[in-house]
């Protein structure tokens, strides 16, 4: 279906809460991913028809490249009076630097490339799900985009990461944006022994 018709994004709609389904649902956005790396929007039934107009991007410390099929989403952030928020949750403690890569890892991509600078605002949260939810409700965003590494689809691992949980419970709209692993500059910034233990960082299950 993807290769005939080439979509912008999948839109799937979230479970009914009388018949819970999560398990089905990630699994379906999980071999979404897999078939084409296709953006995927999740609503549940009471989301608004209009356009989101406040934005939250969940980005952790970790940098990233868009998939080709990502691209051209810039263009709903880019919509007249959007308002971008990039929001990064840590747990135990305040971590201002992670907040300041988050922030950096979102503009390193491109996604926001143009635009005005996104709000930061960081959250501490024992439980990263919910953190993110008291993030959508504190911003008071009405679209949540979240980051879809490859280790998570492909390794068996995204029915039970952050993301699916969020996916089965957030009261607005997630996009899931696939994203590739950004390898930084070896330099004067970045030594080969950095590189790896980036990568090796990595390999640890995230949203």
């Amino acid at each position: 279906m993807a290769a005939r018709h080439r979509p912008a994004v999948f839109v799937l709609r979230q479970p009914n809460p009388s018949y819970p389904a999560t398990a089905s649902l990630a699994a379906a956005c999980a071999d979404l991913l897999q078939a084409g790396n296709y953006p995927l929007l999740v609503v549940s039934a009471a989301a608004p028809a209009a356009a989101p107009r406040r934005i939250l991007i969940a980005a952790d410390r970790e940098a990233f490249t868009l998939e080709p099929e990502a691209h051209y989403l810039r263009q709903l952030l880019a919509l007249p009076g959007t308002e971008l928020v990039v929001a990064h949750v840590s747990s135990g403690a305040e971590d201002d630097e992670g907040c300041a890569l988050a922030l950096r890892a979102v503009q390193a991509s491109g996604l926001v490339a143009g635009l005005p600078l996104p709000e930061l605002r960081g959250y501490e949260h024992a439980d990263y799900g919910a953190g993110l939810l008291a993030a959508v409700q504190d911003t008071g965003a009405d679209l949540v985009v979240v980051l879809a590494r490859q280790r998570s689809y492909w390794g068996g691992l995204f029915h039970r990461s952050v993301t699916a949980q969020l996916l089965a419970t957030c009261p607005v709209p997630v996009l899931v944006l696939p994203v590739a692993l950004a390898a930084p500059p070896i330099g004067r910034t970045a030594t080969l022994a950095q590189w790896t233990n980036t990568v090796l960082t990595g390999l640890a299950p995230s949203a």
